[in-house]
């Protein structure tokens, strides 16, 4: 098992190997987001830039490591790399748009580095210029991209312990287990005690009043 993930991490960093064997940047960071689709808490974004490679635990999709694996892999990424976190709230959110959240949050990661990058590779898809740096975009890089994956795990932890702070404050809604997605259990909160001070007014099934219990886990 443990050769089977250090074969998946080394397949992982080859985008960053083509780069540095191209000689043409040796400063690259790998940006994710985190809490684009719930109906409730911020959009977090990190920026990764790696000191050392050499990992003891899985780097991967955060999406598709446990808790425990998330939690080991986050405590590692501290330690070994260069990482900025970008915060932007649901007021920003509904002034906005998400699109626009979500760009504003990567540039605060970018700006809270300890290092100017010279190249990033960006989960997703996004317009050449949107983050100023040169870049390539990378769809489900989470899954395909190392520094995107630590990114991926970064976002993902630091979003998570923020709606745990937020279940505290507002423990009807169940954020602490929904982290403010859309649930079956989250819309009945909402239609019991109304919206809190972080549901997003401009996302469905909130915006309207239109409240309907369909779907959902």
């Amino acid at each position: 098992m443990r050769r089977d993930w250090k074969k998946h991490n080394l397949k992982l960093k080859r985008f960053e190997k083509n780069l540095m064997a191209a000689k043409k940047y040796k400063i690259v960071a790998g940006v994710d987001e985190a809490g684009r689709g719930p109906l409730a808490g911020p959009v977090v974004a990190a920026a990764c830039i790696l000191k050392k490679y050499s990992f003891t635990t899985k780097i991967f999709d955060s999406k598709r490591l446990s808790l425990s694996a998330r939690q080991k892999a986050f405590a590692q990424i501290i330690k070994k790399a260069h990482v900025g976190l970008g915060i932007v709230n649901r007021e920003i959110i509904d002034e906005k748009n998400i699109l626009q959240a979500t760009i504003m949050a990567m540039k605060k990661a970018l700006s809270n580095l300890a290092l100017k990058p010279e190249y990033l590779l960006v989960d997703g898809k996004f317009k050449k210029g949107v983050l100023v740096y040169p870049c390539r975009s990378v769809v489900s890089g989470d899954s395909l991209c190392f520094s995107i994956a630590c990114a991926s795990i970064i976002a993902k932890v630091a979003r998570d312990n923020l709606m745990s702070y937020y279940s505290a404050l507002y423990p009807q809604y169940g954020f602490n287990h929904n982290r403010g997605y859309y649930t079956r259990q989250h819309i009945r909160a909402i239609k019991k005690y109304g919206l809190s001070p972080i549901h997003r007014r401009s996302f469905r099934p909130i915006r309207g009043d239109r409240l309907r219990i369909t779907g959902g886990v």
